[in-house]
């Protein structure tokens, strides 16, 4: 492993990852570790840097987050952001206060740059700034490096120790120059070599999953999207032949869909797969339920009870994989995060199953790096460019009750959705797109008669990261024949409406 680590300490929150992520696109190595980790097991990993990132609480509350303090002792570089500068200060002897005017979002800042955070930057830029609090003493040692109109301290540095801290957040796209602050960072400051790349972190995780696993048998979860797979082909790199997959058909699938799948991963690829027809099972667990937090749970449950059926038929199994990914696991509100909703491999999960021990090799990763990690092992573009499917299916894009019915109406209108879009060449240029069936009926015509059908949802998002996306603006003439095709050819439906909602303040999914 390469020596050149960097150690990102999580306070909480639903953008940390986002930092770790930063680091990474640096080709630096970086770990995710919980900031009750001590001080001694932070220098057994001897980072060449530290990021203390979370929360958007202060540092003040009672109850709130602490590292261990001899961390600031260690001569370790550190950059605190936001939460990160505010427990710095309070540690190091400043002083802060509440903010007596809020000033979060994007704003014009003012950069000290004879200093090695901010090199080669522009004396003024925009940031995303969080303000709630701020620091009306700086501690001794320290120099003001950054201010905003109503901020008098947005970054601060003590150069001799090489600690920073800023108040704004570096890792997002809204603060201007932020990849060149994390850079300086990372290579000015704790002088990192640029020589972390995929291939260090699939090397990585083999070797974890064959130590993890040895010499006995895997079960993967396969549903064929873009996760799943890549985690299938990375744990069969790990271990071959133990690495049974089962591709549960729930009748939640895209039209065609479970059949593409057994064609590739039985005739492309040297993998154990079994697939398991399903449908009715799951539509009679399905039956009267609206809820979509009930209908998560109610498929995450029923994938385990198929997996573990199949299991036992196949002998002991220890491990089952699923391809969960760090959006995932920030959405179902897996440590300090709020829940947003649950996901069927994440928060979905019953409380007890019948493995030992659930690999998700994938899940500190965005959907971005989980499609370089599978061109890196190989799988075909077409699979690694697949739409991205969740989990629960067709049952949490319809609203309301699922049922065979509401199910073919909405196969047959995602697949015209999917064909226009790959016909006007947007496929790769939008990175999800999908049909919703609304649990809305209005009133149409079709010739002279009077009809009273459902209406179609078209939700299409660019995103970088699935953490924020903006929708698609998608050309008229495309929408009108995606419309057109549809309430010609589906039937039950007589109206078509386009989402133009961005995330936030919604999700990608509806439901």
């Amino acid at each position: 492993m390469n020596n050149d680590t960097v150690l990102i300490i999580d306070f909480g929150g639903h953008f940390n990852q986002l930092v770790s992520r930063k680091v990474r696109e640096a080709n630096v190595y970086c770990e995710v570790i919980p900031y009750n980790a001590s001080c001694d097991k932070i220098l057994s990993k001897k980072p060449k840097g530290i990021i203390l990132v979370g929360r958007t609480a202060s540092v003040i509350d009672e109850n709130s987050p602490k590292c261990d303090p001899e961390i600031f002792k260690t001569g370790i570089p550190i950059l605190g952001i936001c939460y990160g500068m505010q427990l710095m200060v309070s540690e190091l002897g400043g002083i802060l206060e509440e903010a007596s005017r809020d000033e979060p979002g994007k704003v014009e800042i003012a950069l000290e740059t004879d200093n090695d955070l901010f090199l080669n930057i522009n004396t003024e830029t925009s940031c995303w700034l969080s303000n709630t609090f701020h620091v009306s003493e700086i501690p001794p040692g320290f120099k003001i490096l950054a201010r905003s109109r109503n901020c008098s301290v947005a970054a601060i540095g003590n150069e001799e120790k090489k600690l920073y801290g800023v108040q704004f957040q570096p890792e997002v796209l809204e603060t201007q120059n932020g990849e060149d602050m994390l850079k300086n960072f990372l290579f000015g400051i704790c002088g990192c070599s640029a020589d972390w790349k995929m291939s260090s972190f699939i090397e990585a995780a083999v070797t974890e999953i064959k130590k993890k696993v040895g010499d006995k048998k895997v079960l993967c979860a396969l549903s064929g999207g873009v996760d799943s797979a890549v985690a299938a082909a990375l744990v069969n790199k790990a271990v071959g032949k133990q690495l049974v997959c089962i591709l549960v058909d729930h009748g939640l699938l895209r039209k065609n869909e479970a059949d593409q799948v057994e064609d590739i991963f039985t005739h492309r690829f040297d993998m154990n797969f079994i697939r398991v027809n399903a449908q009715e099972r799951f539509l009679k667990r399905l039956a009267g339920v609206s809820d979509p937090e009930q209908k998560r749970k109610i498929v995450g449950e029923e994938f385990i009870r198929v997996f573990e059926e199949e299991a036992k038929k196949l002998g002991e199994i220890d491990f089952l994989v699923q391809g969960t990914i760090y959006p995932d696991v920030i959405e179902s509100g897996v440590g300090n995060a709020a829940v947003i909703k649950s996901h069927h491999n994440v928060g979905g999960l019953p409380e007890h199953v019948d493995f030992k021990e659930i690999i998700e090799p994938l899940r500190d990763l965005f959907k971005d790096e989980v499609r370089k990690v599978g061109l890196e092992l190989g799988l075909p573009e077409e699979l690694v460019w697949r739409q991205p499917f969740p989990g629960p299916g067709l049952a949490i894009r319809i609203i309301g009750e699922v049922t065979l019915e509401k199910l073919e109406i909405l196969r047959d209108a995602d697949q015209i959705f999917r064909e226009e879009i790959a016909r006007a060449g947007l496929s790769k240029s939008i990175n999800q797109y999908f049909t919703v069936l609304t649990n809305m009926r209005s009133v149409g015509v079709t010739g002279d008669k009077r009809t009273y059908d459902y209406t179609i949802a078209l939700r299409a998002v660019t995103t970088r990261d699935f953490m924020n996306a903006e929708w698609s603006k998608i050309p008229y003439a495309v929408l009108e024949r995606v419309s057109n095709r549809i309430v010609n050819e589906v039937n039950s439906v007589n109206r078509v409406v386009y989402d133009i909602t961005s995330k936030p303040p919604a999700t990608i999914e509806w439901e």
